[in-house]
């Protein structure tokens, strides 16, 4: 189902805007945000012209988000370090507290729909069952039906791997029990790594500039497993990525050897993987090989490879240092992904008032099957 009606949306937690590519893109008109970083406003207002974006702490913002009273869709994904188990998992962590800040900002405006977008984590460890009841007991104590679901946006045409939940609230609305499947409707086959860095060539080229410059080095006490891809092989955090398949979850620490990866010969020139060689080297039981022993076809993911497969539009500007550019990209929600989220949420609305007000109202939305 398709309308032509423009809903309205208020993002919160906004970072760069990659939730916000995806929702503009499904027909949202977003009209207004907020972050607290300021490079990330910064980015925000170079590729949303038009679009006001207000910088600061969201707790401090009350009289600006009280603006937005009646918004169609309230959106955002709250920090996630103190819920992800990539973090140390610290249930008083100060970032985990604004999890509530979303409740309240939907409290405020009381919008037809919210998204809450978090890490897996949230949803499915008993370690936090705690706080998805009390989730659950505030959204609905303030009028909402509401849906968790966890959705991977390899599943939905991004080349990565990257599990995220999404709390899905709407006023009251019947039949969410049947939510996931209009997500599994929109599935789709998703590009690997290597057909969209292709296009881009190689690192340094025209179309591909922004190179980290972190040395690879082999690691001293390598890490196996089962996967070549998976272990810890070299020096750091940033794991290899396999052309050939869908990248890991690009994370808001990239940056220096927490940069994920890329055997350029294999990527570019479809030559055997040195990752792999050396990977069956060490399962053999051979000894692991000097740390300034990489060869220099192992180098980091480049800035303009990581929008890729964050799927950014190739042409999106970023404001701030390449650590700073690396966090933004790192902690936005794929566009791709979030384009389907706003996709279903869109529809859902739209049924809502095609079935609960036959008026004049709905000649206005302008259906198509």
């Amino acid at each position: 189902m398709r309308n032509t009606k423009v809903l309205s949306g208020l993002s919160l937690f906004s970072g760069a805007g990659g939730m916000d590519v995806g929702f503009i893109d499904a027909g949202i008109d977003v009209v207004g945000a907020n972050d607290i970083d300021r490079d990330a406003c910064l980015t925000y207002e170079a590729n949303h012209p038009g679009r006001s974006i207000e910088q600061g702490d969201i707790n401090s913002k009350t009289d600006y988000i009280k603006k937005f009273d009646g918004v169609d869709i309230v959106f955002g994904g709250p920090p996630c370090q103190g819920f992800s188990v990539a973090g140390k998992m610290n249930p008083a962590d100060m970032r985990s507290q604004l999890l509530w800040s979303f409740v309240n900002a939907v409290d405020l405006t009381r919008p037809k729909a919210f998204v809450c977008e978090n890490v897996k984590a949230l949803a499915t460890l008993d370690k936090w069952s705690e706080v998805r009841q009390r989730l659950f007991y505030l959204v609905e104590k303030l009028g909402y039906s509401c849906k968790l679901v966890v959705l991977n946006a390899a599943d939905f045409g991004v080349a990565q791997a990257r599990e995220r939940m999404f709390l899905i609230g709407f006023q009251k609305m019947a039949g969410l029990e049947n939510l996931e499947s209009l997500f599994e409707m929109r599935r789709k086959p998703s590009p690997v790594v290597r057909d969209i860095l292709l296009p881009l060539g190689l690192a340094g080229s025209e179309n591909n500039q922004r190179v980290c410059n972190a040395k690879v080095s082999i690691a001293t006490r390598p890490v196996l497993r089962k996967s070549p891809y998976a272990g810890m092989l070299f020096n750091g955090q940033g794991r290899p990525l396999n052309p050939d398949g869908y990248s890991c979850a690009l994370h808001a620490s990239m940056g220096g050897n927490k940069t994920p990866i890329i055997d350029e010969n294999h990527c570019y020139f479809g030559e055997e993987s040195w990752v792999e060689w050396y990977h069956a080297h060490l399962l053999s039981g051979k000894p692991s090989l000097p740390a300034d022993s990489a060869p220099a076809r192992l180098r980091r993911l480049t800035v303009d490879e990581a929008l890729r497969i964050q799927s950014f539009p190739d042409n999106y500007e970023f404001v701030g240092k390449q650590s700073s550019v690396l966090k933004q990209i790192g902690n936005a929600v794929p566009c791709g992904l979030a384009k389907v989220v706003a996709e279903v949420v869109r529809d859902c609305l739209v049924a809502e008032k095609v079935i609960n007000f036959q008026d004049s109202r709905v000649k206005q939305l302008q259906l198509a099957v």
